[in-house]
């Protein structure tokens, strides 16, 4: 019998939880950015190695925002421009 399969996502805490659906956002811990899970200046990173160590992942857009990350300037353009046009204020 196959167990069942979980994933670790980031909460809106920060803090991690285990989920049996997998996050739809990739983030990165020590730059507190969020973006799509195939997010070229992700994969990027990926292939360079390093990034993986700090790699967390997010249920939706929503949590992302409530545990302090940013959206991404590369994958995420629009969402990125609202949050530093934010940021200006």
């Amino acid at each position: 019998m196959n167990k069942p399969r979980y994933w670790t996502l980031t909460g809106p805490d920060g803090k991690p939880w285990r989920s049996s659906v997998p996050g739809e956002l990739g983030g990165h811990r020590r730059s507190k950015l969020y973006g799509c899970l195939d997010c070229r200046a992700a994969l990027q990173a990926i292939a360079r190695g390093g990034y993986v160590q700090h790699r967390v992942f997010f249920a939706n857009e929503a949590t992302a925002i409530a545990a302090g990350y940013r959206p991404c300037a590369v994958c995420l353009p629009t969402p990125y421009a609202n949050w530093k046009a934010a940021q200006a204020k």
